[in-house]
C-alpha cells in the first residue's frame, strides 16, 4: 500500500440520521473558506453503493451523473466541488464499492495477494487506503467526503478505512467533520439533540470520535442547546457548528469559525482570509436588479436533483446580469397533450435539456416549434440539439418520418444515429462520448460571440450524434452548423441564424459553470431571455397605452 504523504492534511466528511443532508455542499464549503485561506485544496467524494459507477443509475434514484474533463461518469457532488473550489476533478475523485472490489478481484485474479485469503480487514480497507492516497500529490488539505449514513452496512468499509488511515498519518494531520440533524420539532416547540446523540454514538462505536459537528438545523442553534450536544458528544462546545438552512447554497460555513478551528486541529499556520470575491457573489445573488423566467422542459422534472448543474448554472447565467433566474419545471409529456402555450407563453426562455430514451421526446419536439415560431429564446442541451434536428427535419425539410433511430430503428430519415454506425464501432463501450471535445465555432455565430474565440472546449456524455447525410437538407431550411469537431465527423452547435436567440448543442456547458466564472452559452442565453421579456413589457405597455386612447374612460 501506499504510504500517506506527511505534508498533506485529511478532513474527512461522515453524515448521520438521514441522507441528503448536505454532506457534499458542507464539504465544498470548508473547501472554499480554507482555499480563502490560501491553502492548496483537492477532494474527492467515496460513494458505497456496489455500482462501478453512477452511469448507468436512474436520474430518479441519484440524481445527474456529474461528468469530469477525462470523461469520468461520478457522483453529482463533485459537480459542487468545482463550482465551489479552483480543483478540476478526474476519475480518482470519485470511487466506489463496486470500483474498489472489482479492484481487489482483479488483484486476487493475478495473484497478488500470494494465495491469502481475501477479507475485507485488510484487502479491501487497504484498497480504500489506496484509492485516497492516489489523489494526496501536490495539495495542502485533502478534503474525503463518504458517501451515506452512519449506521448504513454498506458504508463500514469506508469508515473502518478512514478510521485506519487516522492513526496512519497521525491525529495533528486529520480531522473528522460529522454532519448531523437538530430537528425543530414543532409541537413541543424545541430543537432536539437525541438524533445527533445516537449518530455520534454510531460512529463512536465503530472508533470515529468527530472532531467537529455540523448540526443542520432550520434555525440557529442557541448556546445551551450547543452545550449538551458537546456534553454528550465528548466534544469541544465551539466546535459544534449551526449549519442552518441558507437562502443560497453559496453562503460558506465561516460564520462560526469553522476554518479556524479547523486550522487549530490541523496545526495550519495561521493566513489572513480573503473570501471578498465569494462574499459580492452572494450579495448579488441575494440583491437582483430583475428576474426572468426559464422554463425547462425534461423528462426528470419531479426530481431536480437530476439537473442539479443545470440549475446552477442558469443561476451563475443570470448572477453575470445581477437577475434572479425563477425556474419553471414543465414534465415534456404533457407538451404533447395540449398544454403548450398554457405553459411556454408565460416563460422568457425555453430550455431542453439532455436525457436518455423515448419518453417525452414528443413534447420536447413540440415545445422547439413554439420557441422557433414564436421567436422565444431557445437553448437546447444533449437531447435538446437532437429534438431540434428531427423538429427542422419534420416540419421545415420535408421529412415528416424524420427521427432518431434511439427512438425508431425502422425510421426512413434517420436523422440522429448511433455514434457506432458513425465511427463503425460495434464494443458498447464504444458508444458512448465522454469528456472534453474541441468545438470549431463559425464566424458571425452566436456560440463564437458567446465564446469570444474561435473554439470551444467541453464536455459530453452521449452516444447518438447528427447524421451529416441530411445537412444540406437542414441547412436549406435554416438550421446552420455553427460548432464542428476539428475532424469534421460531429456536429457540435447548430442555430437558426433568423432567430432572437436560437442555439443548441450537443455538448453539457453546464458541466463547467462556475459562479464566479458563468458558462458563456449559460450567460447568453439568460441575456437573451431578459431582452425578450423586456421587449414584451415594452409591447404589453404600448398595447395598454392603445387601448386607453381608444376608450378614455378605462
Amino acid at each position: 500500500m501506499m504510504k500517506p504523504k506527511r505534508s498533506t492534511k485529511y478532513i474527512f466528511v461522515t453524515g448521520g440520521v438521514v441522507s441528503s443532508l448536505g454532506k457534499g455542499l458542507a464539504a465544498a464549503s470548508i473547501a472554499r473558506i480554507l482555499e480563502g485561506r490560501g491553502f492548496k485544496i483537492t477532494m474527492q467524494k467515496l460513494d458505497p453503493y456496489i455500482n462501478v459507477d453512477p452511469g448507468t443509475m436512474s436520474p430518479f434514484q441519484h440524481g445527474e451523473v456529474f461528468v469530469t474533463e477525462d470523461g469520468t461518469e461520478t457522483d453529482l457532488d463533485l459537480g459542487h466541488y468545482e463550482r465551489f473550489t479552483t480543483m478540476t476533478a478526474n476519475k480518482h475523485a470519485n470511487f466506489t464499492t463496486g470500483k474498489i472490489y472489482q479492484s481487489v478481484i482483479e488483484k486476487e485474479r493475478r495473484g497478488d495477494y500470494l494465495g491469502a485469503t481475501v477479507q475485507v480487514i485488510p484487502h479491501i480497507t487497504d484498497e480504500i487506503k489506496e484509492f485516497i492516497l492516489r489523489v494526496s500529490e501536490n495539495c495542502d488539505i485533502q478534503i474525503v467526503e463518504v458517501g451515506g449514513t452512519v449506521g448504513d452496512i454498506e458504508s463500514l468499509p469506508f469508515l473502518e478505512a478512514i478510521r485506519q488511515l487516522r492513526l496512519d498519518v497521525g491525529r495533528t494531520n486529520s480531522v473528522f467533520v460529522h454532519l448531523t440533524l437538530v430537528p425543530w420539532i414543532g409541537t413541543s416547540g424545541e430543537l432536539k439533540t437525541k438524533p445527533t446523540q445516537h449518530s455520534v454514538r454510531e460512529l463512536r462505536a465503530i472508533g470515529i470520535q468527530p472532531d467537529i459537528l455540523l448540526c443542520r438545523c432550520d434555525r440557529a442553534i442557541p448556546q445551551e442547546v450547543k452545550r449538551k450536544i458537546a456534553l454528550f458528544c465528548n466534544i469541544s462546545e465551539d466546535a459544534v457548528i449551526s449549519a442552518r438552512d441558507v437562502e443560497t447554497i453559496y453562503e460558506a460555513l465561516s460564520a462560526e469559525g469553522i476554518d479556524e478551528i479547523i486550522m487549530k486541529l490541523l496545526d495550519l499556520p495561521y493566513r489572513r482570509k480573503s473570501l471578498k470575491d465569494w462574499e459580492d457573489l452572494v450579495h448579488r445573488i441575494q440583491h437582483p436588479v430583475d428576474e426572468v423566467t426559464i422554463g425547462i422542459v425534461g423528462k426528470y422534472v419531479s426530481y431536480e436533483d437530476s439537473y442539479k448543474s443545470l440549475n446552477e448554472a442558469l443561476l451563475h447565467g443570470g448572477v453575470a446580469a445581477s437577475l434572479k433566474v425563477r425556474l419553471k419545471w414543465i414534465e415534456a409529456e404533457e407538451m404533447a397533450n395540449g398544454k403548450l402555450d398554457a405553459e411556454l407563453s408565460r416563460v422568457d426562455g425555453i430550455l431542453v435539456p439532455g436525457g436518455f430514451g423515448v419518453r417525452g421526446v414528443a413534447g420536447m419536439i413540440e415545445a422547439i416549434r413554439y420557441a422557433r415560431e414564436k421567436r422565444t429564446p431557445f437553448f437546447g442541451i444533449c437531447l435538446g440539439l437532437q429534438c431540434a434536428v428531427i423538429e427542422c427535419a419534420r416540419n421545415l425539410a420535408g421529412l415528416p418520418e424524420a427521427d432518431s433511430t434511439e427512438f425508431n430503428e425502422a425510421t426512413p430519415h434517420r436523422v440522429i444515429y448511433k455514434l457506432r454506425d458513425l465511427l463503425g464501432v460495434d464494443a458498447l463501450g464504444g458508444t458512448m462520448r465522454l469528456g472534453a471535445y474541441t468545438a470549431n465555432l463559425a464566424a458571425g455565430s452566436l456560440a463564437r460571440q458567446a465564446y469570444g474565440q474561435d473554439v470551444a472546449i467541453d464536455r459530453h456524455r452521449h452516444r447518438y450524434e447528427v447524421n451529416q447525410e441530411f445537412l444540406p437538407n437542414l441547412t436549406a431550411s435554416g438550421l446552420k452548423v455553427t460548432g464542428l469537431s476539428p475532424d469534421g465527423k460531429f456536429v457540435e452547435i447548430v442555430e437558426y441564424t433568423d432567430h432572437p436567440w436560437f442555439l443548441a448543442c450537443q455538448f453539457h456547458p453546464e458541466y463547467k459553470s462556475r459562479p464566479l466564472a458563468p458558462h458563456p452559452l449559460f450567460r447568453d442565453f439568460v441575456a437573451a431571455s431578459y431582452r425578450h421579456k423586456q421587449e414584451r413589457r415594452a409591447t404589453a405597455s404600448y398595447q395598454d397605452q392603445d387601448a386607453v386612447t381608444a376608450n378614455p374612460r378605462r
